[in-house]
């Protein structure tokens, strides 16, 4: 009902209108900046003491604010959010590794919506909702993808060595070497295609997801040298800021030169709440990155779009103060561009009428902040933020009114307890909705005519954590199996590595440190003593003997199309499990008639 409200008071003044309207001004190009571990606080018009941001600040001063406006503490589940306009729990993309990260292949994306209205879609940056096929960017809607898989550039899958200066990024399926850093490789890449793109006269929307700044914390040394007195760690996180500034400054020169900073809708937010610059300077807040006080998940959006009339006759910058989600963004691009509307629905509202001076309040609505945590998961009963105007329930334990108390250091469950109870039964209902999907895992797809060979890395290990370079230098000791799609009747191969393609180097050898660009280094490679492998996939189980100076161990079997299960097995020369193989690559050599491999 109260939807049905929204949208009525939303179209009552269109409808009341005696003079006809003038006619829409072409549909706008769209780009969405998203900064990773960057929270609130890490702006100087956010009231930061010490970071410079002067673009930053700037485009705030001329943009639509949503200053109550909540992301997910993490990530994957934000990324997921902002696409699909659904929770994580539905999208399926809850976690940042486990299993856990990739996105519902039935929920079309915002890439996929804008093309379907005849935009353009590149993306330039970090994707972290699916490695391989069919979960890539280029497989949900984007005609432009230049990113790095999982979380981190230097995560279990991405190229080896990767280190944020003259990398390696996948474009368009291809592996290819890039020269420069990081954030400054995807801008120009960003703006070398828009300027394409208005050179042919085509819409464009340009989703910017950085890795900056999340660690490791590598930044050219001469942005972190106006912080050179801080220690290291926050100097080099304020510096990876200063760059995404510079960035920034440098894309609206573009906008300028080329005329399109008028009709172009430019957001800026970030994923989550701050980490580095937290014990710095937080804004007041409590919390930070995968906590669920108001620190882990309230983050800036700037929304600018000078032709759009937003709050009037011509845009002024103005904050909003109503309370707002990630989920909101996509139903909001839709009604501003004026793009046809999926049958999808959205767990988000469009704040168009609002940021239009249509409407002056959002209705009253209950959202709940829940994710999957990185050591478990599936998400848990209860780990979750309940928000309603000012009140916030966090763990269902706790209540605090952040409009009195915005540090959220007293606890009033107690004194309010029918406003405890009213969010738990709003919770409860949300939980039975979401709940049953918590089971059902996605697959990763191997045997593709898309992509062959796949590589099936840690990352995708069912709800087990292992996404990290640094986890595969050391050797962890850790093990888990993959839902497995097999896409096709064939002849398959796997191969188990300890070390990843593009590494020179035998199973049981160490490595030495990579030293890095920006001067400090990723650690050596511990060597383990692997002297047999093994596979079981669809009842069959096969091991091997492993010798010295052996590289990789290759398995051949054929297999029927359809859903199972794999998992792999190094073991020490005493038959003692050392870990799950870190690098599994499948690829279907030929294809084989099912009767055929049914005998098998």
């Amino acid at each position: 009902m109260q939807r049905r409200q929204f949208l009525a008071a939303a179209t009552a003044p269109l409808v009341a209108q005696t003079t006809p309207p003038r006619p829409a001004p072409p549909r706008p190009n769209v780009i969405v900046i998203l900064t990773d571990d960057q929270g609130f606080a890490d702006l100087g018009a956010h009231g930061n003491p010490r970071l410079k941001t002067p673009n930053l600040d700037k485009l705030h001063g001329e943009s639509v604010r949503l200053t109550d406006f909540h992301v997910t503490p993490m990530c994957t589940p934000t990324r997921g959010q902002l696409l699909t306009g659904r929770d994580a729990l539905v999208n399926g993309a809850v976690n940042v590794s486990s299993g856990r990260t990739l996105l519902r292949r039935d929920l079309p994306t915002m890439a996929d919506i804008f093309a379907a209205s005849g935009y353009r879609t590149g993306i330039f940056g970090k994707w972290h909702l699916g490695d391989s096929y069919p979960y890539r960017p280029e497989d949900r809607g984007f005609h432009e993808a230049v990113w790095f898989p999982s979380s981190h550039i230097g995560a279990t899958s991405d190229a080896w060595n990767n280190d944020y200066f003259n990398d390696r990024y996948r474009h368009n399926g291809k592996l290819e070497q890039y020269k420069g850093y990081c954030t400054d490789i995807f801008f120009d890449s960003a703006i070398d295609w828009m300027r394409a793109r208005q050179t042919a006269g085509e819409r464009f929307f340009t989703y910017l997801p950085l890795n900056a700044a999340h660690g490791p914390l590598f930044v050219p040394d001469k942005y972190r040298e106006p912080y050179r007195d801080l220690p290291r760690p926050l100097a080099s996180f304020f510096g990876m800021i200063a760059n995404i500034d510079e960035n920034v400054g440098k894309l609206e020169a573009f906008l300028a030169e080329t005329g399109l900073r008028d009709n172009t809708i430019l957001i800026f937010m970030t994923d989550n709440g701050g980490t580095a610059g937290v014990d710095f300077f937080n804004a007041g807040q409590r919390g930070r990155k995968i906590t669920l006080w108001e620190g882990g998940h309230r983050v800036p959006f700037f929304l600018r779009w000078p032709k759009g009339a937003l709050g009037g006759s011509a845009q002024k910058a103005k904050s909003v103060r109503e309370l707002t989600e990630v989920q909101d963004v996509l139903p909001t691009l839709i009604d501003l561009c004026g793009l046809k509307k999926p049958a999808a629905k959205f767990d988000g509202l469009s704040l168009a009428p609002l940021m239009r001076g249509q409407i002056a309040r959002l209705p009253e609505r209950m959202l709940v902040i829940q994710f999957g945590r990185m050591n478990v998961g599936r998400p848990q009963w209860g780990d979750s933020c309940v928000l309603w105007n000012n009140w916030r329930l966090v763990y269902l334990t706790e209540l605090y009114d952040v409009s009195r108390d915005p540090a959220q250091k007293v606890n009033v469950i107690k004194d309010h307890p029918d406003i405890a109870a009213r969010m738990t039964a709003h919770y409860e209902n949300w939980w039975k909705q979401v709940e049953p999907r918590l089971e059902h895992h996605l697959p990763i797809h191997i045997g593709s005519e898309r992509e062959n060979p796949t590589l099936a890395s840690p990352t995708e290990w069912a709800d087990v954590f292992m996404d990290q370079g640094s986890q595969i230098r050391a050797g962890l000791r850790r093990n888990g199996f993959w839902h497995v799609m097999v896409e096709h009747n064939g002849r398959y191969e796997f191969t188990l590595r300890r070390w990843a393609r593009d590494v020179d180097a035998a199973m049981r050898d160490p490595l030495p440190p990579h030293q890095t660009e920006d001067g400090a280094s990723y650690a050596a490679g511990v060597a383990l003593p692997i002297h047999r492998a093994r596979l079981a996939i669809a009842g069959i189980d096969q091991s091997q003997s492993v010798a010295a100076g052996t590289r990789e161990v290759r398995f051949t079997v054929q297999l029927l199309e359809g859903w199972t299960k794999m998992q792999t097995w190094f073991y020490d020369d005493k038959g003692a499990e050392i870990s799950g193989a870190y690098y599994v690559y499948v690829e279907r050599k030929t294809p084989v008639p099912a009767a055929d491999v049914s005998k098998a």
